[in-house]
């Protein structure tokens, strides 16, 4: 691997290789070569020759695979790995030496307009798919671009306003699955999001950049700005900013010059800057050297098409009539509705766009595999309002009167959402809802097919469709993707990553999202997505994890082991129907009796196995110890609390098989007691009841819970020790008080080193 050494550099040429050349690469300094960065993360999107300003003309033909949102639903980290590798054949094919992506923030509400960028509400599903999505792209020779850091989590005034959030949920909610993908993927850069995080710009945020990500964690790459998320370079350079992208044609490299000369910025800051920037180099120039298969577009179509039907979710699969109305039976004749039948929503809108190679079109794709049935096709509505919407349901329902089964396409176009906005609701279009209600009423053989980038409301189509599948977004070819679960050459198996919620009102964030005057107020603390449903008992119309199956699956012999790794969960999955077909097992950890908050469940491991029907197999997780952690706020440190967890294997988060318990040793955690520390806190320290007794005896009424009507023991176990001076007169001294506190962290830490 070539090495370049930034001492050869002078400081002008060390803050130029920390700034773009254009829209997409970096500046050639010295023999220091050009990198080239673009987007992804679901499909390579590279352009070529003279880009736009912008960066928002077109692009070269690649694979578009299904984007986060429809990725995540398949659960599978073997092909987040795959989906990765193929995606850095084509950024190699292409030129491309780093590709921005993996998204990985938290779907903390679901109006968020880049929501289908990313994969989840929790970040350990979120985690461990991206971290197999890098180690699957870095394998070619392709850097990552792990995003945005952090706590970006709106379109709305995303480059301005401020993420207030709590450090318990900051760190156990949105900053977890970065720390995984970190310290378990090594990306090769991170980047930094547009917003502030507690009012710091991330770009300027030496806690984040610096103190988390390199200290904490130990990242040793680039941190690249999202592109424009620069506010002061000299600031963000100072906070651990190493790449501001795109190129500013020269000027904030001059600032940074100008700050170095002026005493504003140290010169070992720039240099330790552009030495890391000299280091992604290296890795760029091994990277294209690194020997991989060609780009065959037709194998990487075929590895989409692959994915997308593992990332289709069955949410609903009634009988009608006494005989399931899925998988479809081949010589019934169908009825195809929705105009995303002919014009499939495959992919989001945005800088994530990705010029396909090629399109499947449901119908098509359909008619393909309904052999000699009867297909006919009625568009049903339109997305852009045209047309007469009367005669278009009429059309579409008498075709529905006339077949044996409807499968109607419902979803969201691409105006409807995007990178850029926020949805001010979560409903289907009102077109879609009545269409669906009058095609019921001619057929109740109706199977509804979703496609959108965000969480829809769906109490509506749940209580109205016999059968209902959810497609999120499968990318270029999807549309041969549903094909294949509708007539059942392949078993559904994804799983919803996130709640369905019966109303938006439901929501955790819905009072505080999108935020205002410059500020997003994370009132809901730990409680995002299902770990909010099950602390309140609340409805939901489909649950976190869920997703059926053509086929039935029953678990058994669930065993816990407790170690220094963490706790090993096994269990056996039985394949009690007639078809080949694949389980997600879900592991949830609770902590009955815990010290703190916590939510009632957290999802914690994982894992996917296909089973032939009739047939079982054991299955284990190690549920890792650090993953059993919460963040103390006293200590500011991860500390795992001593007991008993219980560990759930489960179809979904509302779904439990199989329950166990475990102990787990804990943490020591002693904090010293001082002045502030209370009665209650002193008492508890061994000893404490009987040195603090005869320096402080109580009187008689003390004791008396009757005295006042109240428990006095209760009342003053929350009073602290140096208020209790007030009610000495003068007996006892602060002095006295602060050496019996030292007598006692002294003999506590004694005992703790024993």
């Amino acid at each position: 691997m070539t090495t370049h050494d930034p001492a050869s550099l002078s400081t002008a040429q060390q803050a130029a290789v920390g700034s773009g050349a254009d829209f997409w690469s970096t500046k050639q300094v010295g023999d220091v070569p050009s990198l080239v960065l673009t987007d992804g993360p679901h499909g390579v999107r590279r352009q070529v020759g003279a880009t736009d300003h912008l960066g928002l003309a077109g692009s070269e033909p690649a694979t578009c695979f299904p984007p986060a949102v429809g990725l995540g639903q398949s659960w599978d980290t073997d092909l987040a790995a795959k989906v990765g590798t193929a995606l850095g054949l084509e950024s190699r094919a292409l030129g491309v030496d780093v590709l921005l992506g993996p998204g990985i923030n938290i779907k903390r509400d679901p109006r968020c307009g880049r929501n289908f960028e990313y994969y989840s509400e929790d970040p350990h599903l979120s985690g461990t798919l991206a971290a197999s999505w890098v180690r699957g792209l870095q394998e070619t020779g392709v850097g990552a671009s792990l995003k945005h850091f952090a706590a970006n989590n709106t379109e709305y005034d995303r480059m301005r306003s401020s993420s207030d959030i709590a450090p318990r949920p900051l760190r156990e909610i949105y900053l977890r699955a970065f720390q995984h993908v970190v310290q378990k993927a090594q990306p090769w850069t991170v980047m930094c999001s547009y917003n502030r995080v507690n009012g710091v710009y991330a770009s300027e945020n030496h806690w984040l950049l610096t103190e988390v990500l390199r200290d904490e964690w130990g990242f040793d790459g680039v941190v690249v700005s999202d592109w424009g998320a620069v506010s002061n370079r000299v600031k963000a350079v100072a906070a651990g900013l190493d790449l501001e992208m795109p190129g500013a044609g020269g000027v904030t490299d001059a600032q940074v010059v100008a700050a170095v000369e002026e005493g504003e910025l140290e010169a070992a800051v720039v240099a330790r800057a552009a030495a890391r920037m000299l280091a992604l180099a290296a890795k760029a120039e091994a990277g294209r050297a690194v020997r991989v298969a060609a780009f065959d577009a037709e194998a990487h179509h075929d590895l989409a098409r692959q994915v997308a039907a593992h990332c289709v979710v069955l949410l609903k699969n009634e009988p009608v009539e006494g005989r399931a109305v899925l998988p479809l039976e081949e010589g019934r004749s169908l009825a195809v509705i929705g105009e995303f039948a002919q014009s499939p929503r495959y992919q989001g809108g945005g800088s994530s766009h990705v010029n396909p190679t090629r399109v499947d079109l449901p119908l098509e794709e359909i008619r393909a595999l309904a052999a000699d049935s009867e297909v006919t096709y009625a568009a049903g509505f339109t997305t852009d309002g045209s047309g007469d919407a009367a005669a278009l349901r009429d059309e579409a329902v008498r075709a529905a009167a006339a077949a044996d089964t409807a499968v109607v396409l419902l979803g969201l176009a691409a105006h409807q959402e995007s990178e850029g906005f926020d949805r001010d609701h979560i409903e289907l279009p009102t077109e879609q809802l009545r269409l669906l209600a009058a095609v019921v009423r001619a057929q109740p053989r109706t199977v509804v097919v979703l496609s959108h980038g965000g969480v829809l409301r769906l109490a509506d189509v749940d209580h109205q469709a016999a059968a209902v599948l959810d497609g999120a977004l499968l990318g270029q070819a999807g549309g041969g993707a549903l094909a294949d679960v509708l007539f059942g050459r392949v078993n559904p198996s994804g799983r919803l990553t996130e709640t369905v919620p019966v109303r938006i009102e439901d929501t955790p964030a819905y009072l505080d999202f999108p935020g205002e005057h410059g500020h997003v107020a994370y009132g809901e603390g730990l409680f995002v997505g299902y770990r909010w449903y099950d602390a309140r008992s609340m409805e939901a119309t489909y649950p976190f994890g869920h997703g059926l199956s053509y086929t039935s699956f029953a678990y058994s012999g669930l065993e816990l082991t407790a170690g220094a790794q963490g706790i090993t969960a096994s269990v056996t999955v039985t394949n009690t129907g007639q078809r080949a077909g694949r389980e997600v097992v879900q592991f949830y950890v609770t902590r009955p009796g815990s010290a703190v908050v916590r939510p009632p469940q957290e999802l914690k491991g994982h894992t996917v196995v296909a089973l032939a029907a009739g047939t079982a197999e054991r299955v284990s997780v190690l549920i890792e110890r650090q993953d059993l952690a919460y963040w103390d706020v006293r200590a500011d440190r991860w500390i795992v609390e001593g007991g008993g967890y219980d560990v759930r294997a489960a179809a979904s988060s509302r779904d439990i098989r199989a329950t166990a318990t475990v102990e787990v040793e804990g943490d020591g955690l002693i904090l010293p007691l001082t002045l502030d520390s209370t009665l209650g806190e002193v008492m508890a320290a061994p000893g404490a009841a009987e040195i603090l007794g005869a320096l402080m005896p109580m009187p008689a009424a003390a004791a008396d819970s009757d005295v006042l009507g109240v428990d006095m023991a209760r009342m003053m176990a929350s009073i602290p020790v140096g208020r209790l001076l007030s009610f000495a007169a003068g007996a006892v001294t602060a002095a006295d008080l602060e050496k019996l506190l030292g007598d006692l962290n002294a003999a506590r830490a004694t005992a703790a080193g024993s």
